[in-house]
């Protein structure tokens, strides 16, 4: 930049130059006068900055490549001594649209210490130097500039500095130009330009920036009160590269990234978890099988925290769902040992359970999973059975009790039950150990087998979501991977392959009004994918639940939980939160 644009009367000054020359020395040889705004100056081929006492050094002593610039400083020592109190001297190469250049000869980091406090340069830095010139510096953190808070102008250019940290220009209140100009910096910490007040000029031109979340306080700042600048143009990303980052605005950037954090472990394993609400109450219902006990998990208000104050005694329970039926709580306990039942509440929350029917009358010999529908104004509840000689069966709500209504194809070893909608018409997706998933489809009265799910054997459980009017099924597989599959009208295909280790768990649920897919791995960390466009998952974050079982979501105003059921240790809850990455 030109001499006048710091101070009109810097061209005064130096009529014969409009630009920087090196060393400040004009083509004939004469110092040009500078202006007292930026005397003295501090350099940093000098330990200090020292007033000079004849002899004068010659700058060949610092740099030898110097002398061809003009004489040497000598000669112009005892003019100078008298009137500036520190030596008057940029070791830098200024040109016409350019800033300062490293000129030939040794580095300035082979003649001066270079640290992250300019203190490092001698053991009494000047508190009064107003202008400084340095280079081949990596970092700019904390504290960089504490002990130079006179400092009006500061160039830190054509080098390799890198990160400008927190609080990295903190304590220059006075500084008025800043050049950071061809370096490698790629963001700037949201705090490091906090504190100039009386900033007039920022150049940033010249760095490979990526316009992501981290600058975007950059952007807004820049867009706002901010001083007179050129910000450059982006590196990165890829669909920014290219853009001045004064065209872009604050709400070009999507920060705001959700995530669950570990709120809550409660002492207890757990093989089920399923949400339910009744008079405004949300809980969660869960199986105990070492315990032989059924937990319902309600929001302690005075604590503040998750609690277990109900318990539905049992033997070995395997499922506990929920179910509300006529203005009351129903649990159907299903167990391994001792006869399933049906429980009933018999008052508002906090009343006990008690003991509505048997289920099944010995049809289950082995219930493994549970899932309930209202088909054509009735409730029917289907239980999978998982022995050998074992028949699954759908029960019909009768008003005092479920009721057999149909029994399904026997000796499958069934582990799982899933009802949906195909095509407008209800449907119900059986899994078993033994077969290929089955599709049946809903009469009016009964269900009747439709079709199998090619290619996927050894299926342990199947979750349905839907998405802009299809429908989606997500399969787990012990060994193996899981699979997204959609229904294409007469059949399912597959549209994504998710990688498992161990995996008995695929579920899709809601949580703040997103979208997810948990899987739960029993020999690797789980794992949580957002649901994207055209049901694609996009993975977002790992989970350490062990060997969980299933996940629960659970809603409290404006806080949302997750509750993972854990077979091989200590339940765990989680909060999900949102997280502003552009903060």
């Amino acid at each position: 930049p030109s001499l006048a644009q710091f101070d009109p009367s810097l061209s005064q000054s130096a009529p014969a130059s409009s630009q920087f020359t090196p060393s400040l020395l004009l083509p004939s040889g004469q110092f040009a006068p500078l202006h007292s705004q930026f005397i003295p100056v501090c350099l940093t081929p000098f330990p200090v900055c020292p007033s000079l006492t004849p002899p004068y050094p010659s700058s060949s002593q610092f740099d030898p490549t110097l002398s061809q610039f003009g004489p040497a400083l000598s000669q112009f020592g005892p003019a100078l001594a008298p009137v500036f109190p520190s030596l008057i001297l940029f070791l830098a190469q200024f040109g016409t649209g350019s800033l300062p250049r490293p000129l030939p000869g040794p580095s300035l980091s082979q003649l001066v210490p270079v640290g992250p406090s300019l203190a490092q340069f001698g053991p009494v830095w000047p508190r009064f130097c107003r202008s400084l010139v340095r280079w081949h510096i990596d970092v700019l953190g904390e504290g960089s500039f504490r002990d130079t808070p006179a400092l009006q102008l500061l160039l830190v250019t054509a080098g390799r500095l890198g990160t400008i940290g927190d609080g990295a220009f903190a304590g220059l209140v006075l500084l008025e130009y800043l050049f950071i100009e061809d370096n490698d910096v790629g963001t700037i910490a949201p705090t490091a330009l906090r504190g100039l007040r009386g900033l007039l000029y920022l150049d940033l031109r010249g760095n490979p920036f990526q316009c992501d979340c981290r600058l975007r306080w950059l952007v807004a700042w820049l867009s706002s009160a901010a001083p007179a600048a050129e910000a450059g143009r982006c590196r990165g990303p890829p669909t920014r590269a290219g853009t001045p980052l004064a065209q872009l605005q604050p709400r070009d950037f999507d920060c705001l990234v959700s995530e669950l954090r570990p709120f809550q472990s409660l002492p207890f394993a757990s093989l089920a978890a399923e949400p339910f609400a009744l008079g405004g109450h949300p809980g969660v219902a869960l199986a105990q099988p070492f315990a032989g006990a059924c937990a319902l998990l309600e929001w302690d208000q005075l604590a503040g925290r998750f609690r277990a104050p109900t318990i539905i005694n049992g033997s070995s329970p395997v499922a506990c769902h929920p179910l509300q039926l006529g203005g009351a709580l129903v649990v159907v306990v299903a167990q391994l040992g001792g006869g399933s039942a049906v429980w009933r509440r018999a008052g508002g929350p906090g009343s006990r359970f008690v003991r509505l029917q048997a289920l099944g009358n010995g049809r289950l010999r082995r219930p493994h999973a549970v899932a309930s529908a209202r088909l054509g104004g009735h409730w029917y509840l289907g239980v999978a059975d998982s022995s050998k000689g074992g028949t699954s069966t759908l029960f019909r709500w009768g008003g005092r009790g479920f009721y057999p209504h149909q029994a399904l194809r026997p000796w499958h070893r069934d582990t799982h039950l899933e009802f949906l909608e195909l095509g407008g018409r209800p449907a119900l997706v059986v899994c078993s150990g033994t077969r290929r998933p089955l599709v049946y489809r809903w009469s009016g009265a009964a269900f009747a087998p439709h079709t199998d799910i090619p290619h996927v054997p050894d299926v342990y459980a199947a979750k349905h979501f839907r998405l802009r009017g299809h429908v989606f099924l997500c399969l787990t597989r012990f060994l193996g991977d899981a699979k997204v599959m959609r229904w294409e009208g007469s059949m399912f295909r597959e549209v994504q392959q998710v990688p498992a280790r161990g995996s008995m768990v695929f579920q899709p649920l809601s949580l703040a009004g997103q979208r997810y897919v948990i899987l739960g791995n029993d020999y690797a960390p789980s794992r949580v994918y957002r649901l994207g466009p055209g049901g694609h998952l996009e993975p977002t974050q790992e989970l350490l639940a062990p060997a969980p079982r299933a996940f629960a979501p659970i809603s409290l105003g404006h806080r949302h939980f997750l509750v993972a059921a854990s077979f091989k240790g200590a339940t765990q809850i989680y909060r999900h939160v949102t997280v502003d990455l552009g903060a």
